[in-house]
């Protein structure tokens, strides 16, 4: 789905599509008087601050960034109390999601920052670090020191939401590509990058680790929601280019099996498969329904789409949690907005609000309203009525057609109330616009990290959803459907280093055609001890069924219950063949998978590289 608004006049009126040349100088903020003005005047003058503020803090030329390689997104230039002169996965990740939608909205001045951050995860791929390597676990590596090296201190890892926030960023400008006559860049250069971390979702979804917030070991919503994203998204993409992820087509259902755990029946619990004493209520559960947001969806409740009753109800607990604590909350009614932070329990930098989670319980609300305008009308159920309530105490349940004077009353005081959350950063944001970390409970000064990038990029898609600007579609009504049988499941799939380290240059979007392709073949089958896997076809390359002459196959995770083998071979472009796999047992008997043949053509393309994905014919 394109972009819906008149996205460019919106981008040009608050400065998002101006080349963004010169640097802001670094500013003492916490001593700055707070903005003050309207709320449409604060936005005007903020956004401009926003995108500069990011671009400040990335390699090579930021000027917050000093020492930063190219493509690499510092979190805050800040360097003690706290130290956040690393660059996360995550938050790298959501920015450039950020990054690549105003590129594709017109600011073609970005692209090389895009190129450049796709490039420098390539590589960061590879780095060996503490969580592992690159198919031993180290894509769920958290940081990285700035230079692109290993950061080897005691950390919360890993954190498995990293993957999949990186491949849904790249997928969205592989889309852009593809539009406009790249695929060989998308073959070339993203799809290997994206195709590890969707192999590493299908590998390690079920697996327990750190939240976003890098405190809690267990089962982060966040994290399961966006890998469930990302893994519908994953197999789209790979169809798009002629790639396969089996996987992706198998775990996610059961992925959104789980997310269903996340429900109380009251709000969603941020964590579970952990004891760690919190109500659960958490930001991190806003966040989850607004990045997997779909515009194209209906109010689903099994994805927790922004306007569904599941996501309204669970706004209003989580958010009424800090009308109590805060001093700067003191007296504001409940459907009112009031600041908000990670979780009411929090005690890190004296537990404040954060810019990141009032921008959150915004969009989340603006998201709402996009989708009620869309579907033609808003549905009030048991679960939903006491958020509606709040804003019109009268309400009843019952579904309000567009054209009701009910379906406007409602949308305009969520509107209203969407605002009061911008309205409180505006309030709290100092004149000269730099968006910390977080901000005092008490006074509403500034506070932790200076300069953060999430601040600025979280601000930023607020006001996108604010204006009516939304991304593409991500395909959430293909992929919300739950299986008739949840399981615990994993599939593994193929890692393989990214080595084109360089996009197509010129401004031809043409891709010339490579005249052979080494295709590597990959398939899952368990095997026991003494047994190999080989191809065998029609064509010599692959001994014409000769299974003397058959190609054989590696193991990778070998003996494992979804064991992959496999092989490549180089085949002028173009050639069709029929295939089939068969494995030799100690005892020398040859044993073909059962089923029709398969065929395969190879294809086209500069890349003379693709993957054939498939599982035993049993």
């Amino acid at each position: 789905m394109p972009f819906n608004s008149p996205l460019m006049k919106f981008l040009w009126a608050f400065g998002l599509i101006a080349t963004a040349c010169s640097a802001l100088p670094a500013e003492p903020h916490r001593l700055r008087p707070r903005a003050t003005g309207s709320l449409s005047s604060f936005i005007a003058s903020e956004s401009p601050i926003a995108l500069q503020g990011i671009l400040n803090n990335l390699g090579p030329s930021g000027s917050l960034a000093p020492g930063a390689a190219p493509g690499i997104l510092v979190a805050s230039p800040s360097t003690t109390n706290p130290n956040y002169f690393y660059t996360w996965t995550r938050d790298s990740a959501l920015t450039f999601k950020l990054l690549v939608d105003t590129f594709i909205a017109g600011n073609t001045a970005l692209q090389t920052d895009i190129q450049n951050y796709i490039l420098a995860q390539g590589k960061l791929q590879t780095i060996s670090n503490p969580s592992g390597g690159l198919s031993t676990g180290g894509l769920a590596e958290p940081k990285f020191y700035v230079n692109e090296t290993a950061f080897t201190g005691a950390w919360g890892r890993p954190q498995r939401d990293g993957p999949a926030l990186r491949a849904t960023a790249m997928i969205a400008y592989a889309r852009w590509l593809i539009a406009n006559g790249a695929t060989c860049a998308v073959d070339e250069v993203l799809w290997p990058i994206i195709s590890n971390d969707l192999t590493y979702v299908m590998e390690n979804w079920n697996q327990t680790g750190f939240d976003l917030w890098e405190e809690i070991d267990g089962s982060s919503f966040f994290t399961i929601a966006v890998q469930h994203r990302a893994l519908v998204e994953g197999a789209a993409m790979a169809t798009q280019i002629g790639q396969a992820c089996p996987g992706c087509v198998s775990q996610a259902p059961q992925i959104l099996c789980l997310l269903q755990t996340f429900w109380n029946g009251q709000y969603v619990t941020a964590n579970i498969n952990v004891n760690d004493g919190r109500s659960g209520k958490d930001a991190n559960t806003l966040l989850g329904s607004i990045h997997t947001f779909d515009p194209a969806a209906a109010c689903d409740a099994s994805t927790f789409q922004p306007c569904s009753d599941r996501a309204l109800a669970n706004h209003k607990v989580f958010t009424d949690s800090f009308r109590s604590i805060y001093t700067i909350n003191t007296g504001i009614r409940e459907g009112t907005a009031v600041a908000i932070g990670r979780y009411p329990e929090d005690t890190y930098q004296g537990g404040n609000p954060w810019y990141i989670n009032t921008a959150a319980a915004a969009e989340l609300l603006y998201d709402a309203i996009y989708q009620w305008n869309r579907i033609g009308s808003l549905s009030v159920t048991t679960t939903s009525l006491a958020f509606f309530q709040d804003l019109m105490p009268s309400i009843t349940t019952g579904t309000y057609a567009s054209t009701s004077s009910t379906f406007s009353t409602l949308t305009a005081a969520v509107k209203t109330y969407a605002d009061g959350y911008m309205s409180l950063i505006e309030e709290y944001t100092p004149s000269g616009g730099a968006l910390a970390e977080q901000y005092s409970r008490s006074n509403g000064a500034p506070l932790s990290a200076i300069d953060l990038t999430w601040s600025y990029a979280s601000f930023l898609t607020a006001i996108a959803r604010r204006a009516g600007t939304v991304p593409a579609s991500w395909g959430e009504s293909g992929g919300n459907t739950l299986p008739s049988t949840c399981s615990a499941s994993v599939a593994n799939g193929p890692y393989a280093t990214a080595t084109v380290t360089t996009f197509p240059t010129g401004t031809s979007t043409s891709c010339p055609v490579a005249s052979s392709v080494a295709i590597t073949f990959n398939v899952i089958e368990p095997t026991n001890v003494g047994e190999t896997l080989y191809l065998s076809g029609s064509i010599s390359q692959l001994g014409s069924w000769n299974t003397a002459q058959g190609v054989v196959l590696s193991p990778q995770h070998y003996g494992g219950s979804n064991t992959v083998w496999f092989g490549t071979i180089v085949l002028p472009a173009k050639t069709s063949f029929q295939y089939k796999y068969f494995k030799t047992e100690s005892s020398g008997s040859v044993i073909f998978e059962n089923g029709s043949n398969r065929a395969y053509t190879v294809p086209t393309g500069s890349t003379g590289v693709a993957n054939e994905n498939d599982s035993w014919q049993n």
